[in-house]
This record gives C-alpha cells, sequence and structure tokens, in this order.
C-alpha cells in the first residue's frame, strides 16, 4: 500500500507535489445575518445577507536535507503564487487588473475548493553551514474562489472503505511505539510497516508521514 501524496494543483495545469503530507486542515464557514435595531422596539427578526465564501487552512513542512538542495526550490514556487499573473485571461496591465493564480488543495480522493492564497507565513528552520535553507514550515490560508461542492455530502462507494489516520514521527519514536499509541498493542507495529512499506522498521526517520490503518475496534 502507498501512502497518497498531498499536492498543490495550480490554475493552469501545474502541479507542486507536497513533501509531506499535512497533519489536518482546517475549514471555516460564515452566513452574514443583521438584525438591525429599531428606536423603542425590541428584537428584530434577523435577516440573511448570503453565505461568504469559506476558508482552508494547512500547516506545510519541507525538508531538503537528503537532496542536498535549497529547500526554497520547493517554497519559492508557492510564495510566488500570491503575485499577481498578467499572463492570466482578462488581465489588462494598463489599468493595473490583474489577479494571481487559482490554487485546489489535493490529497487522494480530497480535493478542496478552487481557492485563492490570502495568508502565508513561511519560518526557515535548518540550515546547511553556507546558510542554505534545508527545513522550513509553512502555514496557509485559502479562500474559496468560486461556487464548489467541494467537502460536501460524498458517495460513501466512491471513497476509501476503510479510512485511515496518518501520524507524523517524532525523534526517538519507533514503529511498536506507535502501534501501542493507537492500537494500544506494541505487538501490531508489523500492521505498520506493511501499511507503508517499510523495509527497515527500525530506521524511521523523524518527519516521515505514516498511514494508521485502521484493525478491526482500533
Amino acid at each position: 500500500m502507498s501512502l497518497a501524496k498531498a499536492y498543490l494543483q495550480i490554475e493552469g495545469g501545474t502541479q507542486i507535489p507536497c513533501l509531506y503530507n499535512p497533519e489536518q486542515l482546517s475549514l471555516s464557514r460564515r452566513n452574514s445575518w443583521s438584525a438591525p435595531s429599531m428606536p423603542g422596539k425590541g428584537v428584530s427578526t434577523a435577516q440573511f445577507n448570503g453565505t461568504e465564501s469559506a476558508s482552508m487552512s494547512l500547516e506545510l513542512k519541507f525538508d531538503t536535507t537528503l537532496e542536498g538542495v535549497p529547500v526554497t526550490n520547493y517554497t519559492g514556487k508557492i510564495l510566488a503564487l500570491m503575485e499577481p499573473d498578467p499572463s492570466l485571461a482578462g488581465s489588462d496591465e494598463t489599468s493595473n487588473n490583474a489577479r494571481p493564480r487559482t490554487v485546489t488543495f489535493g490529497w487522494g480522493n480530497l480535493q478542496s475548493f478552487e481557492s485563492v492564497i490570502t495568508s502565508l507565513s513561511l519560518t526557515f528552520t535548518y540550515f546547511s553551514e553556507s546558510g542554505t535553507p534545508l527545513r522550513a514550515d509553512m502555514s496557509l490560508t485559502l479562500m474559496q474562489y468560486q461556487q464548489s461542492d467541494a467537502f460536501g455530502p460524498q458517495n460513501p462507494t466512491s471513497g476509501t472503505p476503510r479510512p485511515h489516520r496518518v501520524h507524523r514521527v517524532q525523534p526517538g519514536e519507533t514503529l511498536d511505539r506507535i502501534s501501542a499509541r493507537y492500537y494500544g498493542d506494541a505487538t501490531k507495529w508489523r500492521a505498520l510497516a506493511s501499511a507503508n512499506g517499510l523495509e527497515d522498521p527500525l530506521a524511521v526517520r523523524p518527519g516521515t508521514v505514516l498511514s494508521i490503518p485502521r484493525l478491526g475496534s482500533a
């Protein structure tokens, strides 16, 4: 079983892979209501003023230590998505009418609504001796660009029949300890090794994201 990798689908067809799958996604939506007060009156009936665009937040980690290349090779592509792109249809540089490209987050069977990046925070956390950044944490906030059915009710036959969790390996953790945490039984570590295609279960690198399959009542 191979673990599906998350990605960012850029308007126009380009895809940027996420080096590590996020541990969680946060989704928020708001409806606009108003209840104007009137002199000499009690509480007035609330009036619906429409639905606001949804937003999604996620944390991404990047590590190019093993590759030996700057981590900016990946983070720079995402950072550039906040810049207006005058090559998009409908752009007019003479009137300053341009916008950044839209982004869609995908992960296996999950696909978000088409979005624009409204907020990005990037922190470099590890550098080579020459000062080249090799690890980074990125926080993204995406705002829904247009009407979408993403995150709505799904056909149960179209998704994964046995949903799984994910776990990011921390320094000092081993498969048997992770097995004990999720299954209450350290001896079930072989299920984790099999689900993640690990040939050497003793050499699990910190930062690796493991699929945690649900076993029976686990």
